[in-house]
């Protein structure tokens, strides 16, 4: 096994590595290849326990994801996050079940919900991490990123109830969302908890080598601690993660080593590295499952293509509910934009005041009281009032893209409740990035063999084989096509640019006016003043956290004489 693991990582990168040289997306072409490779003769199948996967391989890769997203991004998309990472899953769940149910009645209803919470969570991680590369705009990105981060944890909850009502096992907590709100109250607790204890003991350490290592510790320790306690393990990796990048908003103590920026700079190029080593892999260990769930499927005594016709019923089932989910959604926020637009332009409309004249006419006004014309008036002044900042909020970057940066350098003027509105274009991008992958595997691989009363699972060999239908088939269809379908819109990312290297520009002035008119341009005090104030402007909300941490990037690569890169 041992070998058989490494022989496969191996195999893998060079399938990257080529797939790069050619331009071609590496994840499709290992899946590809991996599939017709698992047909040699003789090739012994390469089975990982569930619980392996689920605790080795998810973990760094979401706690990766995490520290290059702003927790600031990720709280201004809330509501999008939460719709597509709690709301999409629960309505994928119900909508595939019932159907699966319909379709497949011999797995009972409870078997068909234990499928749809394997087939409900998208996996974007790799997606959002390739997604400038591809041409996703920043603020699709950011979306993207928010929900890969949360559905993880509502599609596992579900899928363990579900189990528990197949088998007869009575779970921690029965009641199901009283068991999610546990597991993700718990686990965001101890996420914080274990990001700051390794926050306070890298700081006494003084070491990059040391401290990168104590990082990459971090989602494992998070992981386990949670699923011991019943909590949600992906929740709590998220919330380390977020934990432990926003302490670089903290001002350091002057009395602690100046090795900041190179544990920074190692980290940065180390994470890359460990990405791109667990995506090869599940690439490579999800095509060479290909010819055993086609043996599996013939030894058993399902029928073999009514169970392939399930899985592309499910497969476009999970297409369409995304779909659906997200039109409807965003398509509401268009509409209540729309109104507000129409409202506002007809107060502010100069012929309003006329046409209600020869109407009849204002009222004459009582004394000690207005009159119909002031009370108008007073309205429209308030309705603007009130209208303004959900405008201003819905729109985005140069009228209508993300939102134009308000006082104290906050996106859109204001942060909470705000509508997000998505172009037709980024709608359609979005819809389409509903890629199924490692953990739709894995969740399939950990259904019990059987149940409390020793009778074997009802239906596993064809939840599973419908499982990598839909994860092989979302990967192939729609990953392999994005790329292209983001090239033929061609979405204007102008003045989401042209707003970014503004932020940038600002955070630069405030880092260069702390050390104006300092001669000793190369001394570690120079650039910590410089970092310092950026902390300092982000707290009096004068910059945005992203443009700090890209000038704080740049200064980190300054000091340490590297050119500084950004996307």
């Amino acid at each position: 096994m041992d070998v058989q693991l490494l022989l496969v990582m191996t195999g893998a990168l060079i399938i990257a590595a080529f797939a790069h040289l050619r331009g071609l997306q590496a994840g499709i072409v290992t899946v590809t290849l991996a599939a017709a490779i698992s047909f040699i003769p003789g090739l012994p199948r390469l089975e990982l326990d569930p619980e392996l996967i689920l605790g080795v391989v998810i973990p760094p890769l979401l706690y990766s994801a995490t520290l290059n997203f702003s927790f600031f991004a990720f709280v201004k998309n809330l509501r999008s996050i939460l719709g597509l990472g709690v709301g999409l899953v629960v309505f994928t769940t119900v909508v595939v079940g019932f159907l699966t149910s319909w379709i497949a009645p011999e797995i009972g209803l409870a078997g068909a919900f234990v499928l749809a919470a394997v087939v409900s969570p998208p996996d974007s991680v790799t997606t959002v991490s390739h997604g400038r590369e591809i041409g996703l705009p920043r603020r699709t990105i950011s979306i993207l990123t928010g929900e890969s981060l949360v559905n993880d944890a509502a599609a596992l909850t579900l899928f363990a109830v579900a189990v528990a009502a197949v088998t007869g096992d009575s779970e921690f907590i029965e009641n199901p969302f009283l068991l999610f709100g546990w597991e993700a109250l718990i686990g965001l607790i101890l996420g914080v908890v274990v990001g700051r204890v390794v926050i306070a003991v890298r700081r006494r350490v003084g070491n990059p080598t040391i401290e990168s290592g104590l990082n990459l510790l971090v989602p494992f320790l998070a992981y386990f601690a949670a699923e011991q306690l019943h909590a949600s393990g992906i929740i709590a990796v998220v919330a380390a993660g977020f934990t432990v990048s926003m302490s670089h908003f903290t001002v350091r103590p002057s009395t602690a080593p100046s090795t900041a920026y190179r544990t920074r700079l190692q980290e940065a190029a180390l994470w890359p590295v460990v990405d791109l080593i667990l995506e090869a892999f599940v690439f490579a260990y999800m095509g060479l499952q290909f010819r055993f769930v086609l043996e599996d499927l013939a030894e058993s005594s399902t029928p073999t293509w009514s169970t392939i016709g399930l899985g592309l019923i499910v497969l476009l089932a999970v297409i369409l509910c995304r779909f659906a989910w997200v039109y409807f959604s965003y398509g509401r926020a268009q509409l209540a934009l729309l109104i507000y637009a129409k409202r506002m332009a007809a107060s502010l409309d100069p012929t309003a005041a006329r046409r209600q004249r020869r109407r009849g006419g204002p009222a004459q006004p009582v004394e000690g009281r207005p009159g119909r014309a002031d009370r108008s008036q007073r309205s429209d002044s308030v309705q603007r009032l009130r209208m303004q900042p959900r405008l201003d909020s819905a729109t985005g970057p140069g009228g209508g893209r993300g939102g134009r940066r308000g006082p104290g350098g906050r996106q859109g003027g204001r942060d909470r409740g705000h509508i997000t509105v998505l172009t037709p274009a980024e709608n359609l991008l979005v819809s389409w990035t509903g890629m199924r992958g490692i953990i739709t595997l894995a969740a399939a691989g950990g259904i019990p063999l059987t149940i409390a009363s020793g009778a074997p699972f009802p239906g596993r060999t064809i939840i599973q084989t419908v499982a990598f239908i839909v994860a092989v088939g979302t990967l192939l269809l729609q990953g392999s096509t994005l790329p292209l379908l983001a090239k033929t819109l061609r979405i204007d990312t102008t003045a989401e640019d042209a707003e970014v290297e503004e932020g940038r520009a600002e955070a630069r002035a405030a880092a260069a006016a702390a050390v104006a008119g300092r001669e000793d341009r190369t001394s570690g005090e120079y650039f910590d003043l410089q970092r310092a104030a950026l902390t300092q402007a982000v707290v009096e909300r004068r910059i945005s956290p992203a443009s700090a941490g890209d000038v704080r990037h740049e200064l980190d690569a300054l000091q340490a004489g590297v050119t500084p890169l950004l996307d």
